[in-house]
């Protein structure tokens, strides 16, 4: 008998989605309070009971608010918790607020509503972080660093430029969580559960007090539907990728063998055992929480690929995946948002790593070719250049016009006008690296974000 009853309470466990679907509960009454509101419009329940119903409403609601609602465990989810938590307090005329609806449509229509917040939220969380970018960049105008391809020391590049490419991979994110956000904009309520309902319900009045800016054509795919929230999880798991990587650089640029910055104390953490050490343990955290929002929309992805329609149960595992993401995506970003003010640019260690000479072999190869050299003959002649210096011990430009010219007779004195100012400088098309292009850039970018925020 005892391992009966506690195969029925682990069954009702099993089910249950309460412990994490009571987060809707401020969309679930809203939900509530705009139906009961039609309800009565629509003349299908009295004014009266409309009235009780909707103060019997916002009173829950004061309770889920200051964290006195009585949450029984038997209660399966939010919906019903509150549902039962009304006729506690009104008895039998509570049972009219289900009236032309299920718990299909309102939960699709609460995760609709949930995800339009989450997504304003991400982007106002992006917006800070590239505010922060743009002033790290501005602070650093005049810094160089060796740009990299393969990790390997490349061409030189400004520092600002580098964090405006950051800031250029978040404006596309903020793109992404705005068509998610808008994905998410249309209305299943008024649905039912599968194949919309008997009651003459004012689907537009719903909408508008819901704030929706459409409603939805087809009762089957409204309730099924969870589209919205892989496009969210899709566009977390970019952003995300996208902290990853700064955050890879970040981990990189403090370290001893780059020493190109340092980050705050209060986004590191010391050794246990090694008191000299300082561990960007905020950027390696993040770094590893996106592998945690992948994981949630391969999950979701995963969890949908095999639905018939309607509804099926599967769909409850829908919202833990995103209520993580959601959470983990905006800790991270506000962290970042932190961490990048934090940002100290050791200007020795970029000085010194910028005039390695070898970064300007591409320059010295275009030299050739304003010579009238073919740049693939400029490039081979350049690169036996530079084997040449490596068996010296030499730099690029520690070379003599006289050496240069046992490769090419086209070099000439002034080869020693490619330095490392006038090969920034020469990037001056559109998306370069020169100073007035950066300059320019970080400009433009202050005004995109303001008429974004705007």
């Amino acid at each position: 008998m005892g391992s009966m009853i506690s195969n029925q309470h682990s069954a009702k466990l099993f089910v249950a989605s309460l412990p994490f679907d009571r987060r809707l509960y401020r969309q679930d009454i809203a939900c509530s309070v705009a139906h009961v509101r039609m309800l009565a419009r629509q003349g299908i329940i009295t004014d009266k009971e409309a009235e009780l119903i909707v103060m019997g409403l916002g009173a829950i609601r004061e309770e889920l608010d200051k964290g006195t609602f009585p949450f029984r465990p038997e209660m399966e989810d939010i919906h019903m918790a509150i549902e039962a938590r009304l006729t506690e307090r009104l008895g039998p005329v509570a049972g009219k607020l289900h009236t032309g609806r299920s718990r299909n449509d309102l939960v699709a229509t609460d995760t609709r509503l949930y995800v339009k917040d989450a997504a304003t939220q991400t982007v106002t969380a992006i917006h800070d972080l590239q505010s922060a970018l743009l002033d790290v960049a501005q602070a650093n105008l005049d810094v160089a660093i060796p740009g990299y391809t393969h990790l390997q020391r490349a061409q030189p590049v400004l520092f600002a430029h580098h964090m405006l490419a950051y800031f250029e991979m978040l404006h596309r994110d903020c793109a992404r969580f705005r068509a998610a956000g808008a994905e998410a904009d249309v209305m299943p309520l008024g649905s039912g559960a599968l194949a919309g309902v008997t009651y003459p319900l004012d689907r537009e009045f719903l909408a508008q007090e819901l704030g929706f800016s459409r409603i939805s054509d087809n009762s089957l795919d409204a309730v099924s539907d969870r589209d919205f929230l892989v496009s969210y999880l899709a566009a977390a798991a970019t952003c995300m990728m996208h902290l990853s990587r700064l955050s890879e650089e970040l981990v990189l640029w403090s370290s001893a063998e780059f020493a190109f910055i340092s980050l705050g104390e209060e986004y590191t953490t010391g050794s246990s055992i090694m008191p000299q050490k300082r561990n960007p343990d905020m950027a390696e955290l993040a770094r590893g929480k996106t592998g945690r929002v992948y994981g949630h929309l391969m999950g979701l992805l995963a969890t949908m690929k095999g639905l018939p329609l309607a509804y099926n149960r599967d769909m409850q595992e829908d919202k833990e995946g995103v209520f993580d993401t959601v959470d983990t995506l905006q800790a991270t970003l506000g962290v970042f948002s932190g961490m990048v003010r934090s940002i100290r640019v050791n200007r020795e260690a970029t000085a010194r790593a910028a005039a390695d000479s070898m970064l300007l072999a591409t320059d010295v190869a275009d030299y050739l070719v304003g010579k009238g050299l073919p740049f693939r003959q400029a490039h081979g002649v350049v690169a036996q250049v530079v084997r040449h210096a490596q068996s010296q011990g030499k730099a690029l430009n520690e070379l003599s016009v006289e050496e240069l010219q046992r490769f090419s007779t086209l070099f000439a004195p002034d080869v020693t006008t490619i330095t490392l100012e006038a090969a920034l400088a020469a990037r001056r098309g559109h998306g370069g690296t020169a100073p007035r292009r950066v300059r320019e850039a970080l400009a433009e970018a202050r005004k995109r974000l303001e008429a974004c925020r705007g």
